[in-house]
């Protein structure tokens, strides 16, 4: 079973999933990152009320697995699944980012959906193929 976890400043809601984080760390670390909002080391560790919507809405996007999606309250369709067409991004030294409504089939048959945005393993190392784990930073792949 997938879990989602969810928090609110009352406009936004950011969904977490972390069975598809892969942690980048875009969400807090750096000086591109959010950590009034995103910090590992606080419990819980996204706290909404830490920033504008509009500054989380823009942090979340950069979130290149799709782990943190948002929705605005006043709707229920995930604003991040609102795109139709498909994509994918190569990251440096990282995953193949699809961005897009897909179905993956593994070698055994297995089907699932995925949509807004997929991390598939690089390096080949991942415990998760063909989806990525971040397995990539502890073997420094470059590519």
């Amino acid at each position: 079973m997938e879990v989602n976890k969810k928090y609110t400043n009352g406009e936004v809601t950011i969904i977490w999933k972390p069975g598809l984080c892969i942690h980048s760390t875009n969400c807090w670390k750096g000086h591109e990152g959010l950590k009034e909002v995103f910090d590992p080391s606080s419990r819980p560790w996204i706290k909404p009320e830490g920033a504008s919507t509009e500054r989380i809405i823009e942090q979340v996007k950069k979130c290149p697995s799709g782990a943190l999606s948002y929705i605005m309250n006043n709707t229920s369709i995930p604003e991040e699944n609102a795109k139709t067409e498909n994509t994918a991004e190569v990251m440096a030294n990282g995953p193949l980012i699809v961005h897009g409504d897909l179905t993956v089939k593994d070698a055994n048959g297995k089907v699932e959906q995925k949509s807004g945005r997929t991390a598939f393993c690089r390096c080949g190392a991942s415990a998760n193929k063909p989806f990525c784990d971040g397995s990539h930073r502890a073997i420094g792949f470059t590519g």
